[in-house]
């Protein structure tokens, strides 16, 4: 009987080490696979003098936006493309180039983010399965969609005032002396709004789906984490279907974002389990409210 079930809970233990793994080992087989992928087809663009040349003062820039970025991202659960594209567009890049680099960087940015959080104990895994699959599928159909059929300026300002509302509501409940959780029902849809915003809109997986999460009264740790692993998914399905459908552009603002959001994204993850929860919930209401009043100052 002894033996029984030791064998058992050996196997048991085994079959939790092998999932455990996974959560490693497929970001890591992704991002490296994407990465030959790149490599192969634009090689010619890779030569020594034009890496070379690439390393300079504007290199610089586009590897601090990437930094400041995903610190914003990993630490408060959203904001990464809003606040790089924000960024970019104000320092001259052109906006093909700045929505192309974003997409493809935040490939690399939120797979590291995922490990960082995993690493850290961030992840809540029935959290991220929940939106995995719903988030994977509208990000694919708002890529689609803002390639070949609408376009997503045009619902940016109605998705600003609801995260405005959002914002408020958030830091009112921060500010109360007790928070009731309550149940978050339609996560499937949540995600799945999230995501086909977040492709048609240029950024908003993060907004909507960690700030409805947090109003609801979750704990910031782990809705932070669970959200960033979430959006790695979700960022490769859209920044695939992107990269078929435009190609790719601006190199040395790519490599300038995966660099620096991929050194801080360990640093992110980590101070994630520092920030008390209202402070974190009130951060995270201003970063909505500033941001979104920055998108309807642009198209008003």
């Amino acid at each position: 009987m002894e033996k029984e079930l030791k064998i058992n809970s050996a196997g048991f233990k085994s079959d939790t080490s092998i999932k455990e793994k996974l959560w490693v080992v497929i970001p890591v087989v992704l991002l490296v696979g994407l990465l030959s992928t790149l490599i192969y087809n634009h090689y010619a663009e890779f030569s020594v003098e034009n890496f070379i040349a690439g390393f300079n003062q504007e290199f610089l820039v586009f590897f601090a936006i990437g930094v400041f970025a995903q610190l914003v991202d990993g630490t408060l659960g959203m904001g990464y493309g809003a606040t790089s594209t924000s960024f970019l567009l104000a320092y001259g890049v052109p906006p093909v180039v700045s929505s192309t680099a974003v997409h493809v960087s935040e490939m690399f940015t939120t797979g590291a983010s995922a490990l960082s959080h995993h690493r850290f104990g961030n992840i809540n895994k029935k959290l991220v399965k929940h939106l995995l699959i719903p988030g994977v599928l509208g990000s694919i159909i708002g890529a689609y969609l803002l390639s070949d059929v609408i376009n997503g300026d045009v619902i940016k300002p109605f998705i600003a005032v609801y995260m405005i509302i959002l914002a408020v509501i958030i830091i009112k409940k921060a500010l109360k002396k007790s928070i009731v959780k309550k149940k978050t029902k339609k996560l499937g849809v949540l995600a799945l709004f999230g995501g086909f915003m977040d492709s048609v809109g240029g950024g908003g997986w993060g907004p909507i789906v960690t700030s409805t999460l947090l109003g609801r009264g979750r704990n910031p740790r782990y809705t932070i984490g669970s959200v960033n692993a979430a959006e790695f998914a979700i960022s490769f399905a859209s920044g695939i279907t992107f990269m078929l459908f435009g190609g790719i552009h601006g190199w040395q603002v790519i490599i300038g974002l995966i660099l620096g959001g991929v050194i801080a994204a360990p640093l992110a993850a980590y101070l994630v389990n520092k920030f008390k929860r209202k402070p974190m919930m009130v951060a995270v209401g201003v970063l909505i409210i500033l941001l979104s009043l920055k998108t309807l100052s642009k198209l008003l």
